[in-house]
């Protein structure tokens, strides 16, 4: 079959498109799916140059969202059927591990992600246990369909499950060309929370502003927590949601309102960060991390597909072939929405 790989350590110029294996169902809850679509996250970048304590075996399929039809099923499959529509969650958990059995698929100790620890979507194929789909509704098109999972699980699970954001709360979002903004937005609207938003381009908030943001800040004029508590009459935010981490750490705490809660789920502009806890224990703030989700927050999400929601803002959908393209795109940091690669039958 023909796939999106990277033939080894190094950059874009390891990427390449090459025929390898056809995976083929081996255990009672595999299933086969043929991908029409696969979507980018910041996370394909970092499998480029490698990832702390990955090793790959090149070469390496890519790219971690998904969609596709079901071509066959293992023995014990009662999820889907031969046919089905269906998207695919990113991350596999072993199921049987205390934080598993719990519900807590995300913290299990053998967690991995599609495309950073085992073979990805971009290929004609890939096998993954029945659990890690969910069927969708013949009207959401394979490019929103192949970008959903990834960050709307990722911010589904840091608003609902690990910050509490509440109707009525404010709420800051850092970045909001990114696919996590993006989706944190879309769900903060959806819970009734104000949303102030953030980039370094004038025309990623006006777009923003159609997508429903009440606030649009430029961080690259402005300084944020003066203009938020500005915005919040001296109060700061309930909620900040912050995947930038050095470089806006220090201005998400001084946002925050005495109680907030800050939850993060990255560090794109680098990790390590300092705080001054005097700070923390007197107004007694709340730091989340938070990961991908759990098998139940994939289905919540699910249902909110099924019923035309939380649909990805798509950028651009270029062919398998020009798939190095793409990633200099997100490379860039031009992109406002996801990135889809279309996987030709």
């Amino acid at each position: 079959m023909k796939a999106l790989v990277l033939t080894g350590p190094g950059g874009l110029e390891r990427l390449a498109v090459q025929d390898v294996p056809t995976p083929a169902v081996a255990k009672p809850d595999d299933v086969l799916v043929r991908v029409h679509a696969a979507g980018l996250n910041r996370l394909d970048l970092f499998v480029l140059t490698g990832l702390p304590g990955v090793t790959y075996q090149y070469p390496h399929v890519m790219v971690g969202d998904g969609a596709g039809v079901v071509e066959a099923v293992g023995a014990d499959v009662e999820e889907v059927r031969v046919g089905d529509r269906v998207m695919i969650n990113p991350g596999v958990s072993c199921t049987h591990c205390e934080y598993c059995e719990a519900g807590e698929h995300s913290l299990c100790g053998t967690y991995q992600l599609l495309g950073e620890h085992r073979p990805g979507t971009a290929a004609e194929y890939i096998v993954l246990p029945a659990h890690n789909l969910a069927v969708i509704p013949d009207s959401m098109p394979w490019d929103r369909a192949g970008a959903f999972s990834l960050a709307n699980l990722t911010a589904w699970r840091m608003l609902t499950t690990r910050a509490k954001l509440l109707a009525g709360e404010t709420v800051l979002i850092w970045g909001i060309g990114g696919g996590v903004a993006q989706a944190a937005l879309q769900i903060a609207k959806l819970v009734g929370a104000t949303t102030i938003v953030t980039s370094s381009s004038d025309a990623k908030l006006a777009r923003a502003t159609e997508l429903g943001a009440d606030y649009a800040l430029n961080h690259g004029d402005l300084e944020i927590r003066k203009e938020v508590r500005r915005l919040t009459a001296g109060r700061g935010v309930d909620v900040v949601v912050d995947n930038v981490g050095e470089s806006t750490w220090t201005q998400s705490l001084r946002s925050l309102r005495p109680e907030g809660r800050l939850v993060t789920c990255g560090a794109t502009s680098g990790p390590m960060v300092s705080m001054d806890i005097r700070k923390l224990f007197w107004y007694q703030w709340e730091i989340y991390g938070s990961t991908m989700g759990s098998h139940a927050e994939y289905q919540a999400i699910a249902r909110l597909a099924g019923q035309g929601k939380l649909w990805p803002v798509i950028d651009s959908v270029v062919p398998l072939a020009e798939s190095r393209q793409a990633f200099e795109r997100l490379q860039q940091g031009a992109q406002f929405g996801k990135i889809v690669i279309e996987i030709p039958s």
